[in-house]
């Protein structure tokens, strides 16, 4: 962007944070990027995320689903934060998070905490 850009020289000074993301948000560190519209505006989009091979995850533990559960309950009881709950998804190769719970008695993969959680 240019130095005259003024959200740009307050990212700089550290005014606002350079990412819209929080740290457990499954979009930090994923790039941004900008498309060019037909009439010079310009649409800013977040690039496509790529999750890890499950073999590249590593894993803490088996979890047995239980009756009731939810996805960003079983994240905020494994990892103190329920927007996590799209970890225990990559590591289980799941799109849709709420198939993680859909089976009562089924085995899932906890992937290990991500660091300072």
């Amino acid at each position: 962007m240019s130095s005259n850009d003024p959200v740009q020289m307050l990212i700089d000074a550290g005014a606002i944070p350079a990412t819209p993301f929080s740290e457990s948000s499954r979009y930090r560190g994923v790039e941004l990027a900008t498309l060019a519209r037909a009439d010079g505006s310009l649409l800013a989009y977040v690039r496509r995320r790529f999750i890890p091979p499950r073999r590249e995850i590593a894993l803490a533990a088996g979890h047995l689903v239980q009756g009731g559960e939810r996805p960003d309950r079983l994240a905020n009881q494994q990892y103190g934060d329920p927007l996590l709950y799209w970890r225990i998804a990559d590591g289980n190769a799941v799109i849709d998070p709420n198939e993680l719970t859909d089976e009562v008695g089924a085995l899932i993969a906890i992937p290990v905490p991500p660091a300072g959680a």
